[in-house]
């Protein structure tokens, strides 16, 4: 076998070993628990960063029938786990006005943190966020069921709710 033949199969063998694994846009592979793939192919838990897959199932313990797989959900159709490199992510707001990991209107997230003073004040900080969206989703409908209205009452859009509960979905199989 030449060189050649040799580089190109220890690649392939490289790239077969990281769709198995789960690769990771930000650290590379991951070998941990997360590692596994959705059912549908796509990457599973190992797509969330370890600090936000925390967060995601602490804030989901704050209301009944929230479940962690919805936050995540939200959280990467919202912002990729707050790593889209795009204004209102970090800092600032979107074109829309919205910010932080999960995109909060700064007043929607005050009215949030009026009612649940266990929020803390940063838009940016991901526990913050990730707390209030959970807040948000129990207050518009989870805990009483309704989660389909719910997401909507996130994003008022048919194509949200049904790629949030997708993305959720695949999460919860993996």
């Amino acid at each position: 076998m030449t060189l050649l033949g040799k580089v190109g199969g220890a690649a392939a063998l490289f790239v077969v070993a990281a769709v198995a694994v789960g690769y990771t846009r930000e650290g590379g592979l991951d070998f941990g628990a997360g590692a596994a793939l959705a059912a549908d192919g796509g990457p599973g838990v190992a797509d969330i960063p370890g600090p936000y897959l925390s967060q995601y199932r602490a804030a989901a313990g704050t209301c009944p029938g929230l479940d962690w797989a919805l936050l995540a959900g939200i959280g990467k159709v919202e912002t990729d786990h707050g790593r889209l490199k795009a204004p209102g992510v970090r800092s600032g707001a979107n074109f829309a006005g919205a910010a932080g990991p999960m995109q909060f209107l700064p007043a929607t997230f005050a009215g949030v943190r009026n009612r649940h003073p266990d929020v803390g004040s940063d838009i940016y900080d991901p526990a913050d966020a990730i707390r209030a969206a959970a807040h948000k989703l129990c207050d518009d409908g989870v805990a009483r069921g309704n989660t389909d209205g719910a997401i909507f009452a996130y994003n008022h859009a048919g194509w949200y709710v049904a790629k949030v509960k997708d993305r959720a979905a695949a999460y919860r199989r993996a």
